[in-house]
Parts: structure tokens; C-alpha cells; sequence
């Protein structure tokens, strides 16, 4: 039986949730057992199986709400922080996940289940054989079963990692993306079957849907699938009357194919008898807060609720319809929604076009079965423990042995077993990146800028090392020819689905030769960061998803990576691989004003995990460095760079590259560790030293000379990795056990040995903070200079005196240090 709460922690609710402006529960009242709330999930059944996969839904519903109801009741909790889960979340899309698991995937499919349906992903597994019991009292536990899918860390099948809102809805459009540009370059990469995004209707709030949806390249992939939950709720409220509509529209105008999965088989058979016409008129157009209060009311109000704001001859009509029907017949009828209807749901899966993309909106209701269902502040709500048996009992198990399985002769064990062995995946076969040269042998200009060596070491590494370069593809958000990819765009060409007619092709005074192919190795999207650094992971994971190892350079301009933050960071963490080259930088850009002028993305990158972040300041450092990042990725223990480069021309004459084989290569493994002195005398002999890092190195050295010139020796560092000279200090120390960080070395005490302090000047094109840790290496006095303010347009010397990191800045702070 079940009762609808006076309170939210009746409900499950947490009490540490209640907000005082919270609306109150209902007044309790009882259902007629059994609870309208509680029965299957699907309104039907049929003989092409639904009614077997109507039983293996309400198993599902019972085990991902009692992993939740474990993580939080089951277990001992001595932090006194609730260890939380979304049982509403979950129950909303078990239906769609039965329908797709147990009767439309294939083992070539690809799902990202939407974050807080997690707990329904783990139970297929469990039913099908892919997860270990021991694992389902372990949600949001060490070592145990991630809050959200993750595809590194859970233990079981998991195809996309999601809980950053927005970005894993969209992960299957650029792994679709990523496997078709695969394919053409790659013919024996296996072949790839539908990449289906599970996703909430909240979700569509997120600018990163839009941007990828609207992208020109997406329309032309077949096998994309989004199915979005339509339970009209988020985190906090019932979602204000939306017009679907309009977000049909949206879709349809991005040549979208649109499906919607709205009523289910009962209710709409009411829809067809006498009176139907004003019944269904009245569900159409009723606002979503009402739908949610129905939910809510006792089955005696329905009738008159759904009378309300009616004229009188409708009125009269539906009151007929309406009479026919009992309060509980009537409360089943209204909950009638096909994203639980699973026939319903398979027959709109056989409606797919695969010629172009598919959403699907299917009408769910959040918490469906449970005794939060469509409750508007049921987010977060707990299920009591006489509310977890009242569902145990239904669901045909128990609270005391939970997690039993059907019986190994019944019709949904035999069905389990079917489905396990259909998505059953054959191990791809593994390819390797090849053999990354220390390298590519071909000089540089005497003066250049790190931007310009961009392009030029692409297109060498195209003669050089053509293997290596087949497995490079580059991709930017219109901004490959302001980035220095013409070159290597004029080699190898412009990725497309389609291919597109060059209408250029005989203009002689063209310079860039814009071919779109196939065949091309180059991807250029609109304007979008987001789309950029997502496509970049995807692109970076098809080692892990398909054996084929790509190495994705992507290029952006530095000041909105920021834009593009937490698509990046969270794509890291997916396990997506890449080297991101944001270029131009700093203030530098002078002349673009503070709009377009970089100051945090060098502290931001060095914080990021699984991130080696490179500022180099010459063109010999910047080959080196590359090539060392190339080496990191395609791997299972690989990780992601970041570039950050310049325009500025500079001397490379400064970097006293050695001629001697040995000190050169020894100058190379000092460059891939993150720095290396530039000064001719040794540590021992410096009065103060000079930090700098990337192309404000000419102001360094120019610095230098002056005090050289006054007398004092001045120790020159350049740093190129701030990142790995951060880790190298945090590995001091440590036990041998210790994890010491990807890349950790000894560099920090060359740069700056223990034993010979002296006064110390950071600099950076960008936020001092970058390098104040090194005041830490020995203890020195330190004078940290960089940019702290937003920019202004002016000229590259005029910029740098308003921010302090001219050369006579950085010789007067040293001066300052030294007590002159």
C-alpha cells in the first residue's frame, strides 16, 4: 500500500535538502493496494515478447533503486555527508534502456547513458552477466560503482563517460565523427553500428547541444541517435511550460529526423472512443506543472481536475468519457506515457532513417514506479524501508536477498541470455602510433616565432616521417590559416563526409588549396571552442574504442580556451587523448586589444590533470616538445598537451642550441623535462637568477645583459613545461611507493640547485602565479612578474612596459632583489 508523504524526509527526501521555502507534501492519503504508481512500467503487452521485457523492466527499476537505497541506508556512513543517488532519475528511463538493451542494440552500438540513470546501466549489466554482485552495494563507494557512468573507472561496459552536463549527450556525435573519418583513412577499422545519446530533457538548456547539433558535418551522420527523457523535471522544479514545438523545430531545421513518443497503447485507444477528441485535446495542451499536480492528486480528485478550465459542452463530453473510467483506472490512464510503453518505444526504434540523425522525445514520468513519482522536488529523494518492500514485493524479490536473478529456466532469464551473447564485442585489433622520432632533422628559420614553427613542423613531419604523419589529424573552429595550418592543409587536404566541389580549384593567385575530400587530414568546424576540444577527445579515443590510434592536434586561440574549459578537462578525463595549440597568446597580441590578449590559461593548463602543459620559446624547443607529446598519445598510459604559442618573431640564436651531439641531445632531454639553463656560467657563479618561459625570453636575456653589463651574473632558465617542472618539485621527497605524477623528473633541481640559492625573477606572458612556486625549489626571494590585468591595443613594447615584463621591468626587480 502505498502512502503519499506529509514531509520530504516521509518521502526519502534528505533532511539536509530541505530549503524552508520548499513547497510542502501532499496531505497523506492511501491508494487501494496494489499502488497505481507501482505497477509495470509498460501500459501493454503483445506477443512479440513485451510482456517478458515488461518483467525484466520492473526487475531493473527494483535493482537500480536498491543500489541506491544500499549506498545510502545499507551502509555505514561515518563522514555524516549523504552519499546521495537519483532513484527518480533512474526510473524515468528504465523503460527506454529495457526496450534498447533486451531487443535493439548490437555489439557495433554505442550508448552515453544519460548521468543519473547510471544505477539502470549497472543492472543490465548485472542481468546480463557484465557485473560481479559484489559490486551492487557499492555506488559511490572506493574501488566500486562510479556516481556516473564512467568508462575508466567502473568496473563494468560503460561506452561514454557522463555527469558534465551536456558534453556526454553529445560524445556520440563526435565519436560517429571520429570512427567515419576512421574508416576512410583506416578501411580496416571495424565497422561501427548507431551512437545513441540517452540524455534529459534539461539537458537541451546547454549551449554544447546546440553547437553540435547545428554543426555542418552532423547532418550528414546516419547513425546518430539521441532519445531524450522527457520527464519535464529538473534538479529543482518542474520545467516551466515548453512548447515542443519549438525544439521539434530546432532539430527539423538542422535536418534532424524527429520522432516523439508521447502516449501510450491504452490512452490512446481513449483517444479514439466517443468523448476522446476533448480528452485528448485537454492532455495536449496542458501545461507541465498541472500534468506533474495530477500526479500528485488522489485518484477521487482526478475527475474533477481534469474538468477544470473546461466550457461547459466539452465539459459535458469529457464528463461521459470520464465516467466510464474508475479514480484508479483513470490515474493508470493519465501515467500512460510511451517512453514506458515499450512496444510503443520498439516501433518508433524501426522508424529510424538512417540516412541522416534521429532524436527521439519520449514522454517519461521522473521517478515512474516509485513512491516519488513525479513529485516536483523528488530529485534527490530516498525511498523509505517500507517503501523499498512494497516495491520488492512487487518486482518479484525482497529487501533481505535483493539481488537474485530470474530463475535460469524462465522466459527473461533465457532472454538475458540472449541478449548477452548478441552484445557480446570481439576485441578489436590493436594498431600502434609507430615509432616517434627524437627529431625530424630539418633547420629553422633564424628568426621565427613558435606559431609560424607550428606549420612548418607539420609539413616536415609529412616528408619526414609519413607514416607517423598519416596518423595526425588537425582540426581548429574556422581558424586553421590564422593558426599556420595552411601548409600542411595544402598537403594533405580538408576532411569531409561528403567531399564538396572546389570552385577555386583554378584560381592561380590562391594560396591556400581548400580541397574537401575524404581523403583529407585536416576537420574544420564553425566557430564553436566546444565542439572543437569534444571532437579532439573523440578523435583521441578511437585507440581505445577501436584500435586505432589517431593523434589529433587541434588548434585554438589561446584566450578562449577558456570558453572550452570544462568540455576539455572533462574529455581528459573521459580518457580522450590530443594536443590542444592554443595560438595566439598574451599580450603579446597587442595590437587586438585586451579582448583577444591571454593571461590565466598558463596557471589554468598546469592545474589540469592528465595535462602536460608547453609554453617553448624557440623553434628547436617547440619540434622537440611536439614530437615528445606525439610519443604520449594513442596509448593506454598516454596523456594530453597543451601548446601555448606565439607570434612574435624571435632570435633563436638566443637559444644557443649545442652543435656537439652529445650536449645536444642532453640540451633535448632538458627541453622534453621542462627546462634548461641558458646562461654560459653554472649555478654556483649566479648573483640572482632569471626565470622565463616562451617567447618573453628575448626580454630575459636582453635583462641578463644589462646586469652583466653592471657587473652582476645573471642565470638565465628557460622554462619550457611549467607543468612538468611543478611535478618534478611535488615527486621530492616522496617515498619510492609514492605516485609521483605522469612525467615527474629530477629537472627542478638542475634548473635550480639546492645548493647554490640566489634571488630569483619569474616572468611570463600571462598570470604571474604560473611560476611563484619556484620561490619554493630553494627558498629564495622572489619577484614574480606577469600580466594582472586586462589588456588594451597597443604595440608589442608598449604592452609589456603597461604590465611590467619589459626588459627593463625585470632588469629593475632584479636590481631591487640584489639591493641596488
Amino acid at each position: 500500500m502505498q502512502h503519499i508523504p506529509e514531509t520530504p524526509q516521509a518521502a526519502g527526501l534528505p533532511a539536509d535538502d530541505q530549503a524552508e521555502d520548499r513547497q510542502q507534501f501532499e496531505t497523506s492519503t492511501q491508494l487501494d493496494p496494489p499502488s497505481v504508481n507501482s505497477r509495470p512500467l509498460s501500459a501493454s503487452a503483445s506477443a512479440t515478447g513485451a510482456s517478458v521485457l515488461d518483467e525484466i523492466a520492473q526487475r531493473v527499476l527494483w535493482l537500480s533503486t536498491a543500489m541506491i537505497d544500499a549506498a545510502n541506508r545499507g551502509r555505514e556512513n561515518t563522514d555524516g555527508v549523504k552519499v546521495g543517488g537519483h532513484q527518480a532519475s533512474s526510473a524515468s528511463m528504465v523503460g527506454i534502456m529495457t526496450a534498447l538493451w533486451f531487443r535493439e542494440l548490437t555489439a557495433a552500438d554505442r550508448v552515453s547513458v544519460k548521468p543519473h540513470a547510471s544505477p539502470v546501466l549497472h543492472a543490465i549489466n548485472y542481468l546480463l552477466g557484465d557485473l560481479d554482485e559484489r559490486y551492487l552495494t557499492s555506488l559511490r563507494a572506493k574501488g566500486g560503482l562510479q556516481p556516473y557512468p564512467s568508462r575508466s573507472k567502473d568496473p563494468d561496459t560503460v561506452d561514454f563517460s557522463t555527469g558534465s552536463v551536456g558534453i556526454g549527450a553529445t560524445a556520440p556525435i563526435w565519436a560517429a565523427l571520429s570512427h567515419r573519418y576512421l574508416r576512410d583513412r583506416f578501411p580496416d577499422t571495424p565497422e561501427a553500428g548507431r551512437f545513441i545519446s540517452l540524455l534529459g530533457d534539461a539537458e537541451m538548456d546547454e549551449g554544447a547541444v546546440w553547437e553540435a547539433i547545428i554543426d555542418p558535418e552532423v547532418r550528414g551522420l546516419g547513425n546518430v541517435v539521441w532519445i531524450v527523457d522527457l520527464n519535464r523535471q529538473s534538479l529543482d522544479r518542474v520545467i516551466p511550460d515548453v512548447q515542443i514545438q519549438r525544439l521539434q523545430g530546432m532539430f527539423a531545421a538542422a535536418d534532424w529526423q524527429v520522432l516523439t513518443c508521447k502516449w501510450g497503447t491504452r490512452i490512446q485507444k481513449l483517444f479514439t472512443a466517443s468523448g476522446g477528441e476533448v480528452f485528448a485535446r485537454r492532455m495536449e495542451q496542458m501545461p507541465n506543472e498541472e500534468y506533474q499536480r495530477l500526479l500528485r492528486s488522489h485518484p477521487d480528485e482526478l475527475h474533477e481536475r481534469m474538468l477544470t478550465g473546461l466550457a461547459a459542452d466539452e465539459a459535458a463530453v469529457l464528463r461521459d468519457l470520464l465516467d466510464s473510467l474508475s479514480p484508479r483506472a483513470l490515474a493508470e490512464v493519465i501515467r500512460d506515457l510511451a517512453g514506458h510503453d515499450i512496444p510503443a518505444l520498439i516501433d518508433t526504434f524501426r522508424q529510424i532513417d538512417d540516412t541522416r540523425p534521429t532524436v527521439i522525445f519520449a514522454y517519461t514520468i521522473k521517478g515512474r514506479g516509485l513512491a516519488t513519482e513525479g513529485h516536483p522536488n523528488n530529485h534527490a529523494a530516498q525511498l523509505t524501508e517500507s517503501q523499498m518492500r512494497e516495491l520488492a514485493e512487487l518486482s518479484g524479490t525482497s529487501l533481505e536477498d535483493p539481488w537474485v536473478r530470474f530463475a535460469p529456466d524462465s522466459a527473461a532469464a533465457e532472454v538475458c541470455r540472449s541478449t548477452a551473447q548478441r552484445l557480446t564485442r570481439p576485441p578489436a585489433p590493436v594498431h600502434e602510433v609507430g615509432q616517434v622520432p627524437a627529431e625530424l632533422g630539418y633547420a629553422h628559420k633564424a628568426v621565427t616565432s613558435t606559431q609560424a614553427t607550428l606549420g612548418r613542423v607539420l609539413s616536415d613531419l609529412k616528408r619526414a616521417e609519413p607514416e607517423l604523419a598519416e596518423r595526425v589529424v588537425t582540426l581548429s573552429p574556422d581558424v586553421a590559416t590564422s593558426t599556420n595550418l595552411g601548409g600542411w592543409i595544402n598537403k594533405t587536404g580538408v576532411w569531409s563526409i561528403a567531399g564538396r566541389q572546389d570552385w577555386f580549384a583554378d584560381d592561380r593567385e590562391r594560396v591556400l588549396r581548400w580541397q574537401e575530400a575524404s581523403s583529407g587530414q585536416h576537420i574544420e568546424l564553425g566557430i564553436a571552442e566546444v565542439n572543437l576540444v569534444s571532437l579532439a577527445g573523440e578523435l583521441g579515443s578511437t585507440f581505445s574504442r577501436w584500435g586505432q590510434p589517431l593523434i589529433p592536434v587541434a588548434t585554438i586561440y589561446d584566450p578562449f580556451i577558456n570558453r572550452a574549459l570544462e568540455p576539455w578537462t572533462f574529455g581528459l578525463y573521459a580518457g580522450g587523448q590530443s594536443i590542444m595549440v592554443g595560438t595566439p597568446s598574451g599580450v603579446t597580441l597587442a595590437p587586438e586589444g585586451g579582448a583577444h590578449q591571454s593571461f590565466n590559461t598558463p596557471s589554468v593548463t598546469l592545474e589540469i590533470p592528465g595535462l602536460t602543459s608547453w609554453e617553448p620559446a624557440f623553434a628547436q624547443d617547440f619540434e622537440w616538445t611536439l614530437l615528445e607529446a606525439m610519443r604520449h598519445i594513442g596509448r593506454h598510459d598516454g596523456h594530453s598537451a597543451y601548446f601555448r604559442l606565439s607570434t612574435r618573431p624571435v632570435d633563436q640564436g638566443l637559444a644557443r642550441v649545442p652543435g656537439d651531439e652529445i650536449e645536444r641531445e642532453r640540451r633535448r632531454q632538458q627541453v622534453i623535462s621542462g627546462g634548461y639553463r641558458l646562461s654560459p656560467h653554472p649555478a654556483a657563479e649566479d648573483d640572482i637568477t632569471l626565470v622565463g618561459a616562451g617567447a618573453i625570453m628575448t626580454e630575459v636575456c636582453q635583462a641578463a645583459e644589462y646586469l652583466r653589463e653592471r657587473g652582476f651574473k645573471a642565470g638565465v632558465v628557460c622554462i619550457t613545461s611549467p607543468s612538468l617542472v611543478f611535478r618534478s618539485l611535488q615527486a621530492r621527497g616522496r617515498l619510492g611507493g609514492a605516485q609521483t605524477g605522469m612525467g615527474a623528473t629530477s629537472i627542478v633541481d638542475v634548473l635550480l640547485p639546492a645548493e647554490h640559492p640566489a634571488p630569483l625573477v619569474t616572468v611570463m606572458d600571462g598570470h604571474p602565479h604560473t611560476l611563484s612556486f619556484l620561490a619554493g625549489v630553494r627558498g629564495d626571494r622572489a619577484r614574480n612578474l606577469g600580466v594582472t590585468e586586462f589588456g588594451q591595443a597597443s604595440s608589442v613594447s608598449e604592452a609589456y612596459a603597461i604590465h611590467g615584463i619589459d626588459t627593463a621591468s625585470i632588469a629593475s626587480a632584479a636590481l631591487d632583489l640584489l639591493g641596488r
